[in-house]
């Protein structure tokens, strides 16, 4: 990544990520990413916020070569996670000069994950200033915006929000700018989807204090920078909210063809009562589609083959996901097939211990789903209808 100026004074210095396909050996990165970090000049003091993942730091000590930066005085660690602060230790080895500005948590992980000396370390606290001669660092505690170390860090001369993860999108560009919120909205709502929904209560009380600073752009750790912030602060009051669409959510394997049958049954029967639903077959869904359309989903129906005594692994595995990205949904239910026996459905409700969903009744058939499954699966797909409709989803 080339360095670039996006306001006087200010550069973007940080790398782009063309090859990555996975994040957290969890998180598909279909459009890869970059890892955002950005170079503040005063008259007296220069201030980096952030660095980048290990694997580019040679890119971002060439562009400061680049930029001829002898000496910086601050590092800002905004976010104590490897992506972001994987290269303090180069660039304060680079810069021996340099004082870290961090929380006080923050302190003490990167103390544990980078083995920083905490003597390295200030801690800034909500609305403390450090100013850098014509320019003003400002830093705002978000704790649990992601991890609960997490600041934000609002330069007050350019106006310019440096958000961390809060407001980015995994997505290599070569664009700097998002000019159009629309084009990247699918890219901005799969990221909030797997990284900030676990938290969108503690960010949906950020949101206003975020919207009320005079802000001339938001540039966050991943993906490009919003000139215009509004349309982005719109769709995280939207995500972060607790407003439901009449969606259905259906994650399932199927072995043998027989919860894929009732499957089927159901969405027929969700379409025809006017309820939208998506199924994903979980042997060959991307797990970032399925965090996507939970966003939104009023109800989430897992489908379930029993492999010897219990649910199928990957579906055991979907549960858990959705149980840790803590979905807004208000209904839940399982559905599925059984040969001799088995604890699918119990296994299934006992990981789902972070959802406040009202459990409907599940159906389960032994072996193929037969009239009687059927109409089963019938009478489920009505009183989804109906508890969409009593909250006045339909």
């Amino acid at each position: 990544m080339v360095v670039r100026e996006i306001s006087p004074g200010i550069y973007a210095v940080g790398a782009i990520d063309w090859e990555r396909r996975l994040f957290d050996a969890l998180i598909p990165l279909p459009q890869g990413t970059s890892y955002n970090a950005y170079l503040v000049q005063g008259s007296e003091k220069t201030a980096l916020i952030d660095t980048v993942d290990p694997s580019r730091e040679l890119d971002l000590i060439t562009n400061l070569v680049s930029l001829g930066v002898e000496r910086i005085d601050y590092l800002v660690v905004n976010h104590a996670e490897q992506d972001h602060a994987g290269t303090v230790p180069m660039v304060l080895e680079l810069y021996p000069g340099s004082k870290v500005l961090c929380s006080e948590k923050c302190r003490d992980l990167l103390v544990r994950l980078e083995g920083i000396g905490a003597e390295r370390c200030e801690v800034v606290g909500d609305g403390a200033a450090i100013p850098l001669g014509g320019r003003t660092l400002r830093f705002l505690s978000t704790p649990y915006v992601h991890w609960p170390e997490t600041i934000l860090t609002y330069e007050e001369t350019s106006r310019f929000l440096f958000s961390c993860d809060l407001f980015g999108c995994h997505l290599a560009t070569s664009e700097l700018y998002c000019d159009d919120f629309l084009t990247i909205a699918q890219y901005s709502k799969r990221y909030f989807a797997e990284i900030m929904m676990p938290f969108r209560k503690s960010i949906a009380k950020y949101l206003d204090r975020i919207g009320g600073l005079p802000l001339a752009g938001i540039a966050p750790s991943h993906g490009p920078i919003y000139r215009d912030p509004a349309p982005v602060l719109a769709a995280y009051r939207e995500w972060s909210g607790d407003c439901l669409s009449n969606h259905v959510v259906i994650p399932y394997v199927s072995m043998h063809g027989s919860v894929r049958m009732m499957v089927m049954r159901l969405c027929d029967t969700l379409m025809g009562a006017g309820v939208k639903v998506h199924p994903f077959d979980l042997t060959v869904t991307d797990i970032g589609d399925l965090a996507t359309t939970l966003v939104d989903a009023a109800t989430l129906v897992i489908g379930t083959p029993t492999v010897l005594f219990g649910a199928h692994p990957q579906v055991i595995g979907a549960a858990h996901l959705a149980n840790l990205l803590r979905p807004r949904a208000r209904f839940a239910t399982v559905i599925g097939s059984y040969g001799w026996g088995g604890n699918a459905v119990d296994q299934i409700k006992g990981v789902l211990t972070h959802l406040e969903v009202e459990f409907l009744d599940p159906v389960m058939a032994h072996g193929a789903p037969d009239a009687k499954v059927l109409q089963d699966i019938d009478r489920l797909g009505m009183a989804i209808r109906d508890r969409h409709a009593s909250l006045g989803l339909m």
